[in-house]
């Protein structure tokens, strides 16, 4: 079929170069140079370029001026605005049409220095699943990504601030960044124009996400849910009496989390009828690249999976089991084990596993191959009453478009480029590390366990160190905390690093392992708070709340990386209770201060850090930042204001809550976490010691009551009310100046 009859087909006409239809144009992509950020710094802001604008209006190529001619043309592409044009496509013309996907997505993530590789390793398996499949009616469903660095920076800085490594410049740093795999779907299901605002506020959202189209049947963000959905999916089908498909997508990492097996093993009990992908993009079931040897995709693998997949090959192994059944249970049992041996030497190691799971395996087919993914998924789409199927996808996260790697240079590495700016960025993670390594020289029983997905650089410097004594579980973070138990209880000393938004998925073990036999695990908890581009499901903004109210833990949080110092040497010493501590993204720029040895700190116990008289100002963990400078902001308008930082949400410095309602007013307490947290316990104190009877007025300043959407750092903390301008104004307002606090925020 040529292009001009699938123009007649669609009834669409294709855009070429100099077409477009944007009805106004924009500065998107208005670069050509390599992808660079520069920094302009003064004690208040700093400037990152080049920026980029929203478009508000839905068009499939903008106009860009003279740089839009670098773009590669796509003439199939520009024909498809929903799933069901692919349809009619000959296989090679869906070839032509993943060529121009990889393209598209190339040209605008690299542009938009976005990392996109993941997204086109699935290319062919995206346009092979929407050419077989009919979403939204068939439920596809995909699990999160992998994650590579990318940089995003924020300012927090205040001169005024006492102390070395409060004249640095302070910034929010988005060093985890997912990389999704979802990016053709979105393409191919009618977002094509909005690819640009990927992650920028009021845009497309980094993952799957129900709110933004019907074709994204469930949200994704941590991985490892799309079985269990998709088989909840299955069930309400079948209970209704109804007959779409169900495939689910599940990658790598996933197969690392529980969940996946809990869910693998109730849909193989259950025997509904779905259909779920690996998309294999490290050639090996195993989940450590160097333990396991790139699995070849030959002929014979390939005839075996067309074989395993065809409709005539399923009746008869079916009917070989009812034969077998009535002639009697030995020989049903002899067949049974014939037929497992034998799919275990035609498949992969771990083949097996999904077939004692009750899943029937398929594979391994090649990712990358149109025809064979076409003819397999046909296959396994036209079996009824089947059961669940696993189809093994291999396919290759290198795989890259041409005119990526030979065109013009569109943009330098996103990787490197980001390694390069980290390279003369400190961050917590690198501060946490550096003291843990420090004290691990003087404590051979300090051992680390990492749990969630990626590792940062920083913490395999850990493992370089002391590989005998680091242990990285991947999506297992409920493993993750009832190992750390047992080495705690086996007489080490273990830190469980765990990003804050997937300690939740283990806060069963916190409570039942942990905290209720009173076993001393320490708990650094990374990416705490609001995390910019990557959304709700990242960010780790319930932690204080969910840890504080454990009877047996200890809570607290650094200001800045000399306090983390001191956490990390105070948790060492804590040997009759668990004890966690919790630090943000944020980038340290400007200090090249050496290590300091980490001072114990006294448990419970915060700090005045300025003094003044009218207005209290008590900030826990990084937060105390944005008090200073609402301090200096109130000070320029003749307001003292006194900074405290607790430093410990429990137990709480009850002496130091005393000290500031005796000799101020107005309290008010600031921290980067939801109702009942920090903020919540400090009026519980207040309450119960009567200090709210009297002449104190206290005030909270936290996150609202809702999910924070995708947005730059600076505008969802500017979102949240959580700037050092929302603190003055807070402040104003209790001080009855209401002018000159709607003048601070406008």
């Amino acid at each position: 079929m040529a292009s001009s009859s699938c123009q007649c087909l669609f009834g669409h006409r294709p855009f070429f170069h100099g077409e477009s239809r944007f009805q106004s144009k924009t500065d998107l992509f208005s670069s050509t140079q390599p992808f660079t950020l520069e920094f302009i710094m003064n004690q208040n802001s700093v400037t990152t370029y080049p920026q980029k604008s929203l478009c508000s209006q839905v068009a499939a190529l903008p106009d860009l001026g003279e740089f839009f001619w670098e773009k590669d043309p796509t003439p199939i592409l520009d024909m498809v605005d929903t799933p069901i044009q692919l349809k009619n496509l000959s296989c090679k013309e869906l070839k032509q049409l993943a060529s121009e996907i990889r393209s598209e997505i190339s040209f605008i993530m690299s542009n938009a220095h976005k990392p996109y590789k993941a997204s086109l390793s699935v290319v062919e398996l995206t346009v092979a699943i929407h050419h077989v499949f009919h979403a939204p009616m068939d439920k596809i469903l995909w699990d999160d990504g992998e994650q590579v660095l990318c940089i995003s920076l924020l300012t927090k800085t205040d001169a005024n601030f006492k102390g070395p490594i409060y004249h640095a410049t302070f910034f929010i740093l988005n060093i985890f960044f997912h990389q999704i795999q979802t990016y053709a779907h979105k393409i191919l299901t009618g977002r094509r124009a909005l690819m640009h605002t990927l992650k920028q506020r009021k845009g497309l959202s980094g993952f799957t996400s129900r709110a933004e189209s019907d074709y994204d049947a469930f949200g994704a963000g941590h991985g490892c849910n799309s079985i269990s959905a998709g088989l909840g999916m299955a069930v309400a089908r079948d209970i209704q009496g109804k007959k779409n498909r169900v495939v689910a997508i599940i990658n790598n990492l996933t197969t690392m989390a529980g969940q996946v097996y809990e869910a693998m093993s109730n849909a193989g009990y259950l025997d509904s009828n779905m259909i779920v992908i690996l998309n294999d993009s490290r050639h090996s079931l195993h989940p450590k690249l160097d333990d396991g040897s790139k699995m070849a995709i030959n002929p014979l693998s390939s005839s075996l999976s067309k074989l395993q997949s065809s409709r005539s090959f399923r009746r008869f192994r079916e009917a070989a089991k009812g034969i077998t059944k009535r002639i009697g249970k030995a020989v049903h049992e002899l067949a049974a084990k014939v037929d497992e041996y034998t799919r275990g030497m035609m498949g992969p190691l771990g083949a097996t596993l999904f077939e004692e799971l009750g899943l029937y395996y398929i594979g391994p087919v090649d990712g990358h191959n149109i025809d064979d993914l076409v003819c397999v998924l046909n296959e396994v789409a036209s079996l009824d009453s089947t059961g669940p199927v696993l189809v093994h996808v291999i396919t290759e996260d290198e795989k890259d478009s041409e005119s990526t790697e030979e065109g013009t240079p569109k943009s330098c590495s996103l990787v490197s480029d980001c390694m390069s700016i980290k390279s003369s960025l400190r961050t917590f993670n690198d501060v946490l590390v550096e003291a843990l390594v420090a004290e691990a020289e003087r404590d051979k029983s300090i051992v680390v366990v990492h749990a969630g997905t990626g590792l940062d650089p920083s913490i395999k410097f850990f493992q370089t160190r002391f590989p005998d004594r680091f242990f990285d579980v991947g999506m297992a973070e409920q493993h993750a905390i009832t190992f750390s138990a047992g080495l705690s209880c086996g007489g080490m000393k273990p830190f469980c690093i765990i990003p804050s938004t997937f300690l939740q998925r283990g806060y069963d073990q916190v409570i039942e392992d942990v905290d209720l036999q009173k076993v001393p695990v320490r708990f650094a908890i990374s990416s705490a708070g609001l995390v910019g581009s990557e959304g709700p499901t990242q960010s780790g903004i319930f932690d204080i709340a969910f840890m504080a109210c454990l009877p047996n833990m200890i809570v607290m949080a650094p200001s800045d990386e000399d306090e983390l110092v001191d956490m990390v040497a105070t948790a060492v010493l804590v040997d009759d209770r668990p004890i966690c501590f919790r630090y943000p993204r944020i980038a340290l720029f400007g200090n090249g201060s050496s290590l300091r040895n980490g001072t114990p700190l006294e448990i419970g116990k915060g700090e005045i850090l300025v003094e003044g008289k009218h207005v209290a100002l008590l900030g826990y963990g990084v937060m105390v930042q944005n008090c200073i400078k609402a301090q200096s902001l109130l000070a320029s308008l003749g307001i003292e204001v006194t900074v405290a930082s607790a430093r410990f949400c429990k137990p709480l410095d009850i002496e130091l809550i005393r000290e500031l309602c005796q000799d101020h007013q107005f309290l008010i307490t600031v921290e980067e976490g939801t109702i009942g947290g920090f903020g919540t316990h400090v009026s519980q104190f207040l309450a119960l010691d009567g200090l709210l009877d009297g002449r104190v007025m206290w005030r909270p300043v936290l996150l609202p009551d809702n999910y924070i959407e995708h947005a730059s750092p600076r505008e969802q903390l500017d979102i949240a009310g959580l700037t050092g301008h929302h603190i003055a104004a807070t402040a104003l307002s209790l001080l009855g100046r209401y002018r000159e606090a709607f003048s601070l925020m406008h």
